[in-house]
Formats: C-alpha cells, sequence, structure tokens
C-alpha cells in the first residue's frame, strides 16, 4: 500500500501551492513513491480521528503502514532518509548540512515570512498594523540578505538539490508578488529553478486540481 497523506479539501490558498502539504507532494514525486491523499475538511481536522494523527489538528500527516508522522519537515526528512540519495547526499558531511540547511528554512527563514503573510490577512484594521509589518519587512530582508550571498551564483544551497532546497523554495514562495524576493535577483531565480522540476510541476497540479475540482463542486 502507498503512504497516504492529508491535504485540505478546499485549501484557503485557493491552489497556490503555499499549504504545506504542498512540501511533501513535492518530495513523494522528487523521489518516485505514489501515494495517495486523505481530503480534510476544516471541520474534520478538528474531530477525534484526525487528532489521533495530529494532536493540533493541522495538516499535513504522513501514514505508512504502521508509522503516522506529522509536522512537514518531518515528514519531508523521513521521505529523504528512506529513499537514499534523492533528497540528501550520501556523504555524511554533506548528508548533515543538509539537515541544518532544512532547520534553517523552517526556523530561521520561516517564521517572519510566514508572520508577515498572516498579519497582512489578519491584522490590517489593527493601530499597529504599519509598525508591524515594516518591522517584519526589515526582519525579512536581512535574512534573504544573508540567504543571497550564502547562494551567490549557485543553482542550489550546497551542492546538488536537496530537500533544503525543497523546504526553503516553499517558504520563499510565500512572498512572491510582494516585491521583498524581487529585491535579491539570485533568490528570485532560485525559486524559478526550482518550480521548472518535473517534480514540483507535477505536485503543484495535483494540489491545484483538488481546489478546482472542490470550487467546481
Amino acid at each position: 500500500m502507498p503512504p497516504v497523506i492529508t491535504a485540505f479539501e478546499r485549501s484557503p490558498d485557493r491552489g497556490r501551492g503555499l499549504a504545506r502539504d504542498m512540501r511533501v507532494r513535492w518530495a513523494l514525486e522528487e523521489v518516485g513513491q505514489p501515494y495517495d491523499v486523505r481530503l480534510l475538511s476544516f471541520e474534520a481536522m478538528k474531530q477525534p480521528a484526525h487528532e489521533a494523527r495530529n494532536p493540533f489538528g493541522q495538516i499535513p500527516t504522513y501514514e505508512d503502514g504502521d508509522l503516522t508522522l506529522f509536522e512537514s519537515g518531518a515528514i519531508v526528512l523521513h521521505i529523504a532518509e528512506r529513499h537514499p540519495g534523492g533528497l540528501l547526499p550520501t556523504e555524511a558531511n554533506a548528508r548533515t548540512r543538509g539537515i541544518m540547511w532544512m532547520f534553517a528554512a523552517l526556523n530561521t527563514i520561516e517564521p517572519p515570512i510566514f508572520d508577515y503573510s498572516l498579519v497582512k490577512i489578519l491584522e490590517r484594521d489593527q493601530p499597529w498594523f504599519e509598525a508591524r509589518l515594516a518591522a517584519l519587512e526589515t526582519m525579512i530582508r536581512r535574512r534573504l540578505e544573508s540567504l543571497s550571498r550564502h547562494l551567490g551564483d549557485a543553482d542550489w544551497l550546497d551542492g546538488d538539490f536537496s530537500a533544503a532546497d525543497l523546504l526553503l523554495v516553499t517558504v520563499l514562495r510565500r512572498l512572491l508578488g510582494s516585491g521583498l524576493l524581487e529585491e535579491t535577483p539570485n533568490l528570485a531565480a532560485y525559486v524559478a529553478r526550482a518550480e521548472a522540476r518535473p517534480a514540483y510541476r507535477r505536485a503543484f497540479a495535483d494540489q491545484l486540481a483538488v481546489f478546482e475540482a472542490a470550487s467546481a463542486g
């Protein structure tokens, strides 16, 4: 039986590939692993059946035999480890650096970017909105400048494309259209390069198809 992942029945990102099941879909496509998808409504995500998979009632989750995982980063790491040579280098030091960059993507780069996207949606009418947005933009620019210096003119973070690039690109894509990513041309090109990968395009199309089907219904 193929692994089963959970995803939004009707994604709030309107099929733009920002929901975190995109990371898992993309990783599975990169390693050539077939998978099934269990679509959940927001109501179903808070029911005991799903909270047994993820106590916080979120997606994605991953089930394979007697193994159940939540947290997209942990799931992507598991997929990378289960398929040696596909999403992490086999050489020990390079593999460890790849895992380091996976943590950096989720712990250093993602928090201010995710907060930025939420503030623009949820706090626009608050008196602190402009100051909060400006502070987040300053922090994001600092992170992007550091990341841009590291990447330089390389195609990927550390050698070949890896799970670290996969996670980082899904984080940076939240900035598309904001103007912030475009201030660092090598990072904008980095995202576009990843989006051109066949595995990414298949995963994006699959996630978009779910939203379009829900909208048509």
